[in-house]
């Protein structure tokens, strides 16, 4: 029967009915009853109404206990399921015997033999650097164990000495001997220089901590008065207008290699850019090395001459300097002196029909500014954990980092795509140059220098896909973060001498260089990764806990604030960034040192996830401007990028042994504080041990093999 709502109308208290669903089709809907007007009465004999109703309230706690306890078991059925899912990618992955070293031979885009040569041997070291400090670890929880088990416990790392002082002297036996000749090296050797490095990462961690603190309160600023660039109004007006109104000429660059997964979305993107055509010319700049790419892509563009875009192909033979070596020769094209801005878009970038428009106007009156920077947004976001830990660094980084940056000094790091540079800017500054892996980074420091200033605009998106395996985004991270480094040892001198302000030459190199793209780095791995591991072995030495939990959650805190709907994953996103820090930080040392992996350039590898949907979007909604001319050319298409997705080599996950290596170091460290009793130590251990374990087994990102 249907539950009655009399009780409502008459406004007697009857109580509420519940109606409970359960998964099981055996159990397919329970009602419990409120209680009646009976069950107020108070009777005179032990049988009576209310003994009645105590009977029917306690039948009804059995039906809710039985739901829950359905719940929890079904709960449990998943978690166990989940479990079995992953022990077996596990046998997987041990199974197939394929690890990082194996990488270089799968990799079509790498560079010489003789660097990828040397960039073996610096992983190889690196690699070597952890083991030691792993075997050595397993030694000394031995050790610890062994005299834990001797009667050797301290409640906390002072009462060592104490104890050795005080101890009654007597015979002792060998082992007890040993064990506190060890504590006496501890104390006077190993823990004091131990505890100033510490010191040292603690000093740099509050200060990189401040920055973080100070560029959220910038975006908060920023948001609380509603701070933006605002084109003038007579652009705006003039756009407006039509043809007769403020329409520059813009060139267009779409520079790409071997991405046949992405290249026919980011040229109807652009094909479709609402600008007059006689205005704009793109450039497809194609140095793929693959022929049937090649072909592909040249057909894409002939398809859109044909429907009266303005659109060139260029394919270089030669790639020297990659990127920046493929713009620089776009740039040399005698008809580029004709073009007032060039806009720049990767191949897996897919800028909205108003782009220009929304961008180009802040040029009009404003000749000092160079470059207008549009945010990134993400078509992959949700794809898996990897894209969603993506997403939160990368919306604080144009959110905060990049928007309080350009509202307050004019300058930022041009992130190499969705961008618009004023030419004369370029040429001023030297124009494209090849010295490094970030030519995007290395065009903006050198704009600024010469006194250009950049404005972001966060509210113009364009959209592009995210690495969503954890092999494209480490080489990817790599790049990033050697390449600032290479950079940094070559723009010093002139940053020193540059007729620039104090304040703005302080922001360069220690803020922009130095605090952001070397400290971080450097602290992230050695603080959390070598030294908390030490500080167990070593309890002389100590670590607060406010260093290990507190401000790093803070900090995690303040980072997913522009992304909110990723809090849910905020301890994910903590012990993720320092998984991290151990590929950071070789990139770092590789790019400041200009080892061989500093000069790696990888193209980081595309999923094309939404180039179906694009497809039949304009094959659907514009069929004038549709990619491929017919439906049967493009099932031809389809066909085609099919055949070639057969003929690939097949794509494998893989076992990674610098994360597995420091996943057991963390893991043994965490064993280590169960006998100092060292409860948060323990747990940030084994649970940032765990995350290098699921890293190391290539379990975060996309699942292949």
């Amino acid at each position: 029967m249907s539950p009655s709502f009399d009780w409502w109308a008459k406004g007697k208290h009857k109580g509420t009915p519940v109606v409970v669903k359960m998964e099981n089709p055996n159990w397919s809907m329970v009602e419990l009853e409120g209680p009646s007007d009976d069950d107020f009465l108070i009777g005179n004999t032990p049988t009576g109404p209310r003994e009645k109703a105590r009977g029917k309230n306690a039948k009804q706690l059995t039906w809710v206990l039985l739901l829950k306890a359905h719940r929890a078991a079904g709960c449990l059925t998943s978690i166990g399921s989940t479990l079995v899912s992953l022990g077996s990618a596990i046998r997987r992955r041990v199974a197939s015997g394929r690890t990082d070293s194996d990488t270089d031979n799968d990799n079509d885009n790498e560079t010489d033999n003789t660097a990828s040569n040397e960039n073996k041997t610096v992983k190889t070291r690196f690699y070597n650097c952890i083991k030691v400090f792993l075997w050595l670890s397993l030694l000394l929880l031995g050790f610890e164990i062994a005299a834990y088990f001797k009667g050797w416990h301290f409640g906390a790392p002072k009462l060592q000495l104490q104890y050795i002082f005080t101890a009654p002297f007597g015979v002792r036996d060998l082992f007890d001997w040993l064990y506190s000749r060890w504590v006496l090296i501890r104390v006077e050797y190993l823990a004091p220089p131990l505890q100033f490095l510490a010191n040292v990462c603690i000093i740099l961690f509050l200060i990189q901590s401040l920055d973080r603190l100070i560029l959220c309160l910038g975006c908060f600023w920023i948001r609380f008065k509603k701070i933006k660039p605002i084109p003038k109004q007579d652009a705006v007006e003039d756009l407006e207008s039509g043809e007769n109104g403020y329409f520059p000429m813009v060139l267009v660059q779409i520079p790409m290699c071997n991405e046949k997964e992405v290249y026919q979305q980011s040229i109807a993107a652009v094909c479709n850019l609402d600008w007059p055509k006689s205005k704009i010319l793109v450039q497809v700049l194609d140095d793929s090395d693959d022929p049937t790419t090649q072909l592909l892509i040249k057909e894409e563009v002939h398809k859109w001459q044909q429907e009266g875009a303005h659109i060139v192909y260029r394919h270089r033979v030669i790639r020297d300097g990659y990127k920046a070596g493929n713009l620089k020769s776009a740039m040399s094209c005698s008809y580029v002196k004709d073009y007032e801005f060039v806009a720049i878009f990767d191949a897996d970038f897919q800028p909205t029909p108003d782009f220009l428009k929304r961008t180009v106007p802040h040029f009009k009156d404003n000749e000092d500014v160079g470059l207008v920077q549009a945010r990134w947004s993400f078509v992959n976001k949700d794809e898996n954990l990897l894209t969603r830990l993506q997403n939160i660094n990368l919306s604080f980084h144009f959110e905060v980092e990049q928007q309080v940056n350009g509202v307050f000094i004019n300058f930022f790091g041009f992130n190499g795509t969705a961008g618009v540079w004023r030419i004369k800017a370029l040429e001023e500054s030297g124009g494209w140059l090849e010295r490094t892996t970030v030519e995007d980074m290395d065009i903006a420091v050198r704009a600024h220098l010469q006194g250009w200033k950049f404005l972001f605009l966060n509210d113009v998106e364009c959209q592009c896909e995210l690495p969503e395996s954890y092999e494209a985004y480490r080489k990817q991270q790599h790049r990033w973060h050697s390449g600032p480094m290479q950079l940094f040892r070559l723009c010093l001198p002139d940053v020193i001498r540059a007729k620039i302000s104090v304040w703005k030459k302080f922001n360069m190199i220690f803020l922009f260089f130095l605090l952001r793209k070397l400290i971080l780095p450097f602290y992230s791995f050695t603080l959390f990764c070598i030294i908390l591991p030490m500080t167990m072995f070593v309890p002389e030495a100590e670590l607060p806990a406010w260093v290990v939990c507190y401000i790093p959650a803070t900090m995690s805190f303040l980072n997913i604030l522009p992304a909110p709907k990723s809090f849910p994953f905020i301890v994910p996103y903590l012990l993720f960034e320092n998984t991290m820090s151990v590929t950071k930080f070789n990139a770092m040392i590789s790019g400041l040192f200009q080892l061989g992996s500093a000069y790696e350039w990888v193209v980081t590898k595309k999923s094309g996830r939404s180039s179906e949907g694009d497809l039949v979007s304009l094959v659907e909604k514009e069929p004038k401007h549709q990619r491929g001319g017919s439906e049967t050319n493009l099932d031809e298409m389809k066909a085609d990028l099919q055949q070639e997705r057969k003929s690939r080599k097949r794509k494998h996950n893989r076992i990674y042994t610098k994360e597995l290596a420091l996943a057991f170091l963390l893991l043994t460290a965490s064993a280590r504080s169960l006998l100092s009793a060292q409860g948060i130590h323990f747990y940030f251990l084994l649970f940032q041990g765990i995350s290098f374990l699921l890293v190391g087994l290539d379990l975060i990102g996309e699942q292949v093999l």
